[in-house]
Protein backbone atom coordinates (compact mmCIF):
# COMPACT_ATOMS: atom_id res chain seq x y z
CA UNK A 1 0.00 0.00 0.00
CA UNK A 2 1.38 3.65 -0.72
CA UNK A 3 2.53 5.51 1.55
CA UNK A 4 1.66 9.17 -0.49
CA UNK A 5 -1.49 10.22 -2.35
CA UNK A 6 0.58 10.54 -5.30
CA UNK A 7 3.76 11.61 -6.48
CA UNK A 8 3.04 15.62 -6.37
CA UNK A 9 3.79 15.08 -2.19
CA UNK A 10 7.28 13.69 -2.73
CA UNK A 11 8.75 15.87 -5.70
CA UNK A 12 11.28 18.61 -4.93
CA UNK A 13 10.17 21.44 -3.35
CA UNK A 14 12.26 23.47 -6.19
CA UNK A 15 10.41 21.59 -8.83
CA UNK A 16 6.91 22.63 -7.05
CA UNK A 17 7.41 26.33 -6.59
CA UNK A 18 8.81 26.63 -9.96
CA UNK A 19 5.23 24.42 -11.05
CA UNK A 20 2.89 27.26 -9.26
CA UNK A 21 4.93 30.35 -10.18
CA UNK A 22 4.78 28.99 -13.59
CA UNK A 23 1.12 28.68 -13.56
CA UNK A 24 0.58 31.95 -11.49
CA UNK A 25 0.48 34.17 -14.01
CA UNK A 26 -2.07 32.87 -16.09
CA UNK A 27 -4.23 32.44 -12.76
CA UNK A 28 -3.51 36.35 -12.42
CA UNK A 29 -5.35 36.85 -15.50
CA UNK A 30 -8.43 35.20 -14.97
CA UNK A 31 -8.51 36.48 -11.64
CA UNK A 32 -8.17 39.94 -13.40
CA UNK A 33 -11.15 39.51 -15.46
CA UNK A 34 -13.30 40.38 -11.96
CA UNK A 35 -14.09 43.53 -11.42
CA UNK A 36 -12.85 43.72 -8.10
CA UNK A 37 -9.69 42.30 -8.87
CA UNK A 38 -9.56 43.89 -12.22
CA UNK A 39 -9.64 47.23 -9.59
CA UNK A 40 -7.25 46.06 -6.91
CA UNK A 41 -4.34 44.56 -9.42
CA UNK A 42 -4.54 47.57 -11.80
CA UNK A 43 -0.86 48.10 -13.12
CA UNK A 44 -0.01 44.44 -12.18
CA UNK A 45 1.85 42.66 -15.06
CA UNK A 46 0.83 38.80 -14.63
CA UNK A 47 3.66 37.79 -16.88
CA UNK A 48 5.52 39.30 -14.04
CA UNK A 49 4.64 37.56 -11.08
CA UNK A 50 6.90 34.69 -11.19
CA UNK A 51 8.45 34.09 -7.32
CA UNK A 52 7.17 34.80 -3.96
CA UNK A 53 9.05 37.93 -4.01
CA UNK A 54 6.66 39.35 -6.99
CA UNK A 55 4.11 37.42 -4.93
CA UNK A 56 4.69 39.70 -2.18
CA UNK A 57 4.27 42.83 -3.40
CA UNK A 58 0.60 42.33 -4.54
CA UNK A 59 -1.79 43.56 -2.12
CA UNK A 60 -3.78 41.35 0.21
CA UNK A 61 -7.44 40.61 0.16
CA UNK A 62 -8.22 39.82 4.12
CA UNK A 63 -10.96 37.90 4.85
CA UNK A 64 -12.27 40.26 7.23
CA UNK A 65 -13.43 42.67 4.23
CA UNK A 66 -15.57 40.28 2.38
CA UNK A 67 -18.60 40.69 4.14
CA UNK A 68 -18.36 44.51 2.91
CA UNK A 69 -17.28 43.25 -0.39
CA UNK A 70 -20.50 40.97 -0.84
CA UNK A 71 -23.17 42.94 0.53
CA UNK A 72 -22.03 45.82 -2.17
CA UNK A 73 -21.81 43.47 -5.12
CA UNK A 74 -23.40 40.31 -4.79
CA UNK A 75 -22.73 37.51 -4.47
CA UNK A 76 -19.25 37.41 -4.80
CA UNK A 77 -18.10 40.94 -3.94
CA UNK A 78 -17.00 41.59 -7.90
CA UNK A 79 -13.72 38.57 -7.50
CA UNK A 80 -15.53 35.76 -9.42
CA UNK A 81 -15.83 36.66 -13.16
CA UNK A 82 -17.55 33.08 -13.49
CA UNK A 83 -21.85 33.09 -13.09
CA UNK A 84 -22.81 31.34 -9.81
CA UNK A 85 -24.91 28.95 -12.50
CA UNK A 86 -20.98 27.68 -13.50
CA UNK A 87 -20.25 26.47 -10.54
CA UNK A 88 -21.66 23.06 -8.25
CA UNK A 89 -23.22 24.25 -5.31
CA UNK A 90 -23.68 28.02 -3.71
CA UNK A 91 -23.50 28.33 -0.01
CA UNK A 92 -23.40 30.91 2.48
CA UNK A 93 -21.25 31.30 6.11
CA UNK A 94 -21.47 33.98 8.50
CA UNK A 95 -21.24 37.43 7.58
CA UNK A 96 -22.76 36.77 4.98
CA UNK A 97 -19.86 35.55 2.96
CA UNK A 98 -21.46 33.70 0.01
CA UNK A 99 -18.78 30.81 -0.94
CA UNK A 100 -19.68 28.69 -4.36
CA UNK A 101 -18.09 24.61 -5.03
CA UNK A 102 -16.74 24.08 -8.38
CA UNK A 103 -17.59 21.04 -10.07
CA UNK A 104 -14.45 19.14 -11.16
CA UNK A 105 -13.12 16.25 -8.85
CA UNK A 106 -12.63 17.35 -5.45
CA UNK A 107 -12.88 20.84 -5.34
CA UNK A 108 -12.58 21.77 -2.06
CA UNK A 109 -8.52 19.80 -1.87
CA UNK A 110 -9.66 17.43 0.68
CA UNK A 111 -9.15 13.48 -0.53
CA UNK A 112 -4.85 14.28 0.34
CA UNK A 113 -5.95 14.90 4.52
CA UNK A 114 -7.98 12.19 3.99
CA UNK A 115 -5.61 9.60 2.42
CA UNK A 116 -2.75 11.11 4.97
CA UNK A 117 -5.33 10.33 8.01
CA UNK A 118 -5.66 6.82 6.44
CA UNK A 119 -8.51 6.42 4.54
CA UNK A 120 -8.70 4.37 2.02
CA UNK A 121 -11.13 3.83 -0.92
CA UNK A 122 -13.80 2.03 -0.32
CA UNK A 123 -14.32 2.89 3.42
CA UNK A 124 -17.18 3.66 4.71
CA UNK A 125 -17.12 7.83 6.05
CA UNK A 126 -19.41 9.07 8.69
CA UNK A 127 -19.39 12.85 7.99
CA UNK A 128 -21.09 14.80 10.86
CA UNK A 129 -20.30 17.99 9.40
CA UNK A 130 -22.86 19.94 8.42
CA UNK A 131 -24.95 20.01 5.32
CA UNK A 132 -27.32 23.07 5.80
CA UNK A 133 -26.82 26.37 3.92
CA UNK A 134 -22.52 26.15 4.83
CA UNK A 135 -20.00 24.08 2.98
CA UNK A 136 -18.31 22.22 5.80
CA UNK A 137 -20.43 19.14 4.90
CA UNK A 138 -20.12 18.90 1.75
CA UNK A 139 -16.12 19.83 1.56
CA UNK A 140 -15.58 16.45 3.69
CA UNK A 141 -18.42 14.67 1.26
CA UNK A 142 -17.01 15.53 -1.77
CA UNK A 143 -13.35 15.13 -0.75
CA UNK A 144 -14.34 11.55 0.56
CA UNK A 145 -15.74 10.41 -2.26
CA UNK A 146 -13.51 11.87 -4.45
CA UNK A 147 -11.01 9.78 -2.67
CA UNK A 148 -13.80 6.23 -3.40
CA UNK A 149 -15.43 6.52 -0.04
CA UNK A 150 -18.64 5.77 0.66
CA UNK A 151 -20.20 8.29 2.75
CA UNK A 152 -22.84 8.52 5.74
CA UNK A 153 -24.36 12.34 5.41
CA UNK A 154 -25.06 12.18 8.81
CA UNK A 155 -24.24 15.69 10.22
CA UNK A 156 -24.19 16.81 13.94
CA UNK A 157 -26.59 15.62 16.28
CA UNK A 158 -29.30 13.29 16.48
CA UNK A 159 -27.03 10.33 18.57
CA UNK A 160 -29.67 7.93 18.27
CA UNK A 161 -30.49 7.87 14.77
CA UNK A 162 -26.18 7.67 14.23
CA UNK A 163 -25.94 5.19 16.75
CA UNK A 164 -28.77 2.91 14.40
CA UNK A 165 -26.12 4.11 11.14
CA UNK A 166 -23.23 3.08 12.70
CA UNK A 167 -24.52 -0.36 13.86
CA UNK A 168 -25.89 -1.11 10.40
CA UNK A 169 -23.19 0.67 8.11
CA UNK A 170 -19.97 -0.35 10.50
CA UNK A 171 -17.79 2.55 9.13
CA UNK A 172 -14.71 2.65 9.70
CA UNK A 173 -14.00 6.59 9.40
CA UNK A 174 -14.93 9.70 11.06
CA UNK A 175 -14.64 13.35 9.69
CA UNK A 176 -16.17 16.47 12.03
CA UNK A 177 -14.95 18.11 14.82
CA UNK A 178 -13.08 16.61 17.88
CA UNK A 179 -16.06 17.69 20.07
CA UNK A 180 -18.35 15.75 18.49
CA UNK A 181 -16.78 12.57 18.09
CA UNK A 182 -16.08 12.76 21.65
CA UNK A 183 -19.68 12.86 22.21
CA UNK A 184 -20.47 10.11 20.17
CA UNK A 185 -17.66 8.02 21.82
CA UNK A 186 -19.53 9.09 25.19
CA UNK A 187 -23.15 7.95 24.14
CA UNK A 188 -22.18 5.02 23.15
CA UNK A 189 -20.20 3.99 26.29
CA UNK A 190 -23.26 5.04 28.56
CA UNK A 191 -26.05 3.47 26.56
CA UNK A 192 -24.14 0.48 25.42
CA UNK A 193 -24.16 1.45 21.65
CA UNK A 194 -21.35 -0.50 19.50
CA UNK A 195 -19.23 1.80 17.50
CA UNK A 196 -16.00 0.26 17.41
CA UNK A 197 -15.84 0.01 13.67
CA UNK A 198 -14.64 3.47 14.06
CA UNK A 199 -10.68 3.43 13.76
CA UNK A 200 -10.11 6.35 12.04
CA UNK A 201 -10.90 10.11 11.84
CA UNK A 202 -9.94 13.33 10.35
CA UNK A 203 -10.98 16.32 12.32
CA UNK A 204 -11.37 19.87 12.29
CA UNK A 205 -13.54 23.16 13.21
CA UNK A 206 -12.27 23.54 16.67
CA UNK A 207 -9.29 22.70 18.91
CA UNK A 208 -8.26 19.56 19.34
CA UNK A 209 -5.80 19.78 22.47
CA UNK A 210 -2.86 16.72 23.46
CA UNK A 211 -5.42 15.70 26.22
CA UNK A 212 -8.24 15.25 23.85
CA UNK A 213 -6.05 13.95 20.93
CA UNK A 214 -4.98 11.28 24.35
CA UNK A 215 -8.15 10.63 25.49
CA UNK A 216 -9.43 9.60 22.02
CA UNK A 217 -6.53 7.68 21.02
CA UNK A 218 -7.33 5.44 24.01
CA UNK A 219 -10.59 4.57 22.63
CA UNK A 220 -9.46 3.34 19.74
CA UNK A 221 -9.74 5.89 17.23
CA UNK A 222 -6.85 7.10 15.58
CA UNK A 223 -7.27 10.73 14.70
CA UNK A 224 -5.60 13.57 12.23
CA UNK A 225 -6.10 17.35 12.36
CA UNK A 226 -6.86 19.43 9.39
CA UNK A 227 -6.88 23.49 9.02
CA UNK A 228 -9.08 24.42 6.63
CA UNK A 229 -11.68 27.32 5.78
CA UNK A 230 -15.32 27.54 3.62
CA UNK A 231 -13.44 29.77 0.97
CA UNK A 232 -10.19 27.26 -0.11
CA UNK A 233 -11.04 23.56 1.50
CA UNK A 234 -8.41 21.80 2.80
CA UNK A 235 -5.30 24.05 3.14
CA UNK A 236 -3.05 21.96 5.28
CA UNK A 237 -2.84 18.72 7.40
CA UNK A 238 -1.67 16.27 9.64
CA UNK A 239 0.34 13.10 8.50
CA UNK A 240 1.41 10.01 10.32
CA UNK A 241 4.81 11.64 11.72
CA UNK A 242 2.45 13.58 13.58
CA UNK A 243 4.79 16.70 13.46
CA UNK A 244 3.18 19.76 12.34
CA UNK A 245 0.91 19.94 9.10
CA UNK A 246 1.66 20.08 5.70
CA UNK A 247 0.74 22.55 3.10
CA UNK A 248 -1.84 21.26 0.27
CA UNK A 249 -1.08 21.29 -2.90
CA UNK A 250 -2.01 23.41 -5.62
CA UNK A 251 -1.88 26.59 -2.93
CA UNK A 252 0.96 29.07 -2.56
CA UNK A 253 0.85 29.84 1.43
CA UNK A 254 2.60 32.59 2.88
CA UNK A 255 3.48 33.62 6.24
CA UNK A 256 2.98 37.71 7.22
CA UNK A 257 3.76 40.15 9.59
CA UNK A 258 -0.09 40.46 11.54
CA UNK A 259 -1.43 43.82 9.75
CA UNK A 260 0.90 44.16 6.79
CA UNK A 261 1.39 42.10 3.61
CA UNK A 262 4.49 41.54 4.46
CA UNK A 263 6.55 37.90 4.95
CA UNK A 264 7.55 37.10 7.83
CA UNK A 265 11.37 36.26 8.80
CA UNK A 266 11.58 32.19 8.70
CA UNK A 267 10.22 30.53 11.74
CA UNK A 268 8.34 33.52 13.07
CA UNK A 269 4.56 33.48 14.09
CA UNK A 270 2.79 34.87 11.67
CA UNK A 271 -0.83 35.49 9.46
CA UNK A 272 -1.70 32.79 6.91
CA UNK A 273 -1.86 34.16 3.29
CA UNK A 274 -2.69 32.20 0.44
CA UNK A 275 -3.09 31.89 -3.13
CA UNK A 276 -5.54 28.98 -4.80
CA UNK A 277 -4.46 28.28 -8.23
CA UNK A 278 -7.83 27.27 -9.75
CA UNK A 279 -8.53 29.66 -12.61
CA UNK A 280 -12.53 29.54 -12.52
CA UNK A 281 -12.49 31.00 -8.70
CA UNK A 282 -9.16 31.91 -7.90
CA UNK A 283 -8.30 33.54 -4.43
CA UNK A 284 -5.05 35.99 -4.77
CA UNK A 285 -3.13 36.65 -1.56
CA UNK A 286 -5.97 35.93 0.66
CA UNK A 287 -5.52 36.94 4.23
CA UNK A 288 -7.25 34.09 6.91
CA UNK A 289 -6.64 36.27 9.98
CA UNK A 290 -4.90 32.98 11.62
CA UNK A 291 -1.40 32.79 12.37
CA UNK A 292 0.58 29.66 12.39
CA UNK A 293 4.66 29.37 12.28
CA UNK A 294 6.74 27.49 9.53
CA UNK A 295 8.61 24.43 10.46
CA UNK A 296 12.39 24.08 8.66
CA UNK A 297 13.11 21.16 7.05
CA UNK A 298 10.39 18.53 4.97
CA UNK A 299 8.22 16.33 6.95
CA UNK A 300 9.58 12.56 7.96
CA UNK A 301 6.50 11.19 6.41
CA UNK A 302 8.20 11.89 2.91
CA UNK A 303 5.90 14.82 1.96
CA UNK A 304 7.90 17.45 0.92
CA UNK A 305 5.65 20.87 0.97
CA UNK A 306 6.12 23.44 3.63
CA UNK A 307 5.28 22.76 6.99
CA UNK A 308 3.03 24.70 9.53
CA UNK A 309 2.48 24.20 13.13
CA UNK A 310 -0.83 24.55 13.08
CA UNK A 311 -3.26 27.20 13.72
CA UNK A 312 -2.06 29.39 16.49
CA UNK A 313 -4.67 31.99 17.31
CA UNK A 314 -6.07 35.10 15.57
CA UNK A 315 -4.27 37.82 13.83
CA UNK A 316 -7.12 40.60 14.17
CA UNK A 317 -6.11 41.58 17.66
CA UNK A 318 -7.54 45.08 17.16
CA UNK A 319 -8.50 46.57 20.58
CA UNK A 320 -10.21 49.56 22.29
CA UNK A 321 -7.83 52.17 23.93
CA UNK A 322 -9.84 54.93 25.69
CA UNK A 323 -12.80 54.50 23.43
CA UNK A 324 -10.15 54.58 20.22
CA UNK A 325 -9.70 51.32 17.74
CA UNK A 326 -6.29 50.27 18.32
CA UNK A 327 -4.77 47.81 14.96
CA UNK A 328 -1.82 45.47 14.24
CA UNK A 329 -1.61 47.55 10.92
CA UNK A 330 -0.93 51.01 13.33
CA UNK A 331 1.80 48.61 15.36
CA UNK A 332 3.21 47.63 11.99
CA UNK A 333 3.55 51.12 10.83
CA UNK A 334 5.76 52.31 13.81
CA UNK A 335 7.95 49.36 13.10
CA UNK A 336 8.44 51.02 9.85
CA UNK A 337 9.48 54.01 10.73
CA UNK A 338 12.07 52.82 12.83
CA UNK A 339 14.61 50.61 10.97
CA UNK A 340 16.79 49.84 14.23
CA UNK A 341 13.31 48.07 15.66
CA UNK A 342 12.48 44.19 16.04
CA UNK A 343 9.56 42.19 17.07
CA UNK A 344 7.05 45.15 19.11
CA UNK A 345 4.11 44.66 21.37
CA UNK A 346 1.87 47.00 22.41
CA UNK A 347 0.44 46.16 25.60
CA UNK A 348 -2.94 47.20 27.28
CA UNK A 349 -3.39 47.54 30.97
CA UNK A 350 -5.42 49.57 33.29
CA UNK A 351 -3.66 52.07 35.70
CA UNK A 352 -6.33 53.08 38.48
CA UNK A 353 -8.93 53.44 36.70
CA UNK A 354 -8.25 54.73 33.46
CA UNK A 355 -6.45 52.69 30.31
CA UNK A 356 -2.79 52.41 29.46
CA UNK A 357 -0.59 51.13 27.05
CA UNK A 358 3.09 50.45 26.65
CA UNK A 359 5.02 49.66 23.55
CA UNK A 360 7.66 47.34 24.28
CA UNK A 361 10.25 46.86 20.98
CA UNK A 362 13.37 45.00 20.62
CA UNK A 363 16.26 46.96 19.38
CA UNK A 364 20.35 46.76 20.04
CA UNK A 365 20.53 50.41 19.49
CA UNK A 366 18.54 51.64 22.97
CA UNK A 367 18.87 54.76 23.82
CA UNK A 368 16.91 57.76 25.67
CA UNK A 369 16.61 59.43 22.37
CA UNK A 370 15.11 56.78 20.51
CA UNK A 371 12.44 56.29 23.38
CA UNK A 372 11.26 59.47 22.72
CA UNK A 373 11.45 59.39 18.95
CA UNK A 374 8.66 56.33 19.21
CA UNK A 375 6.66 57.84 22.31
CA UNK A 376 6.08 60.71 19.53
CA UNK A 377 5.54 58.17 16.70
CA UNK A 378 2.87 56.18 18.73
CA UNK A 379 1.13 59.15 19.63
CA UNK A 380 1.43 60.31 15.67
CA UNK A 381 -0.05 57.13 14.70
CA UNK A 382 -2.21 55.86 17.20
CA UNK A 383 -3.76 59.87 18.31
CA UNK A 384 -3.07 57.97 21.53
CA UNK A 385 0.05 58.53 24.61
CA UNK A 386 1.97 55.59 25.84
CA UNK A 387 5.06 54.66 27.54
CA UNK A 388 7.47 53.07 25.60
CA UNK A 389 10.06 50.18 26.87
CA UNK A 390 13.39 48.95 24.49
CA UNK A 391 14.45 45.51 25.25
CA UNK A 392 17.11 43.35 23.81
CA UNK A 393 16.08 41.31 20.65
CA UNK A 394 14.56 38.33 21.20
CA UNK A 395 13.09 39.61 24.23
CA UNK A 396 9.19 39.37 23.12
CA UNK A 397 8.17 36.11 22.30
CA UNK A 398 7.31 34.78 18.84
CA UNK A 399 4.02 33.94 18.70
CA UNK A 400 2.76 36.51 16.13
CA UNK A 401 1.14 39.03 18.98
CA UNK A 402 1.59 42.32 18.10
CA UNK A 403 -1.15 43.97 20.50
CA UNK A 404 -2.00 41.86 24.09
CA UNK A 405 -4.73 43.47 25.94
CA UNK A 406 -4.55 42.60 30.00
CA UNK A 407 -7.15 44.56 31.52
Amino acid sequence: MTAHYDALETREQAAREADLFSRLPGVLRCAMTAPAYADRLKGVDPAAVTSRAALAGLPVLRKSELPALHKASPPFGGLVAAAPGSFARLFTSPGPIFEPEGRQADPWRGARALFAAGFRPDDIVLNTFSYHLTPGGFIFDASARALGCAVIPAGPGNTEQQFELIEAYRPVGYSGTPDFLKILLDAAASSGRDVSSIKRALVSGAAFPPSLQAEIKGRGVDAYQAFGTADLGLIAFETAARDGMVVNEDLIMEIVKPGTADPVAPGDVGEIVVTSLDPHHPWIRLALGDLTAALPGTSPCGRTNMRIKGWMGRADQTTKVKGMFVRPEQVAEIGKRHSALGRLRLVVTRQGEADAMTLKAETAAASDALREEIAGTLRAVTKLGGDVELVIPGALPNDGKVIADER
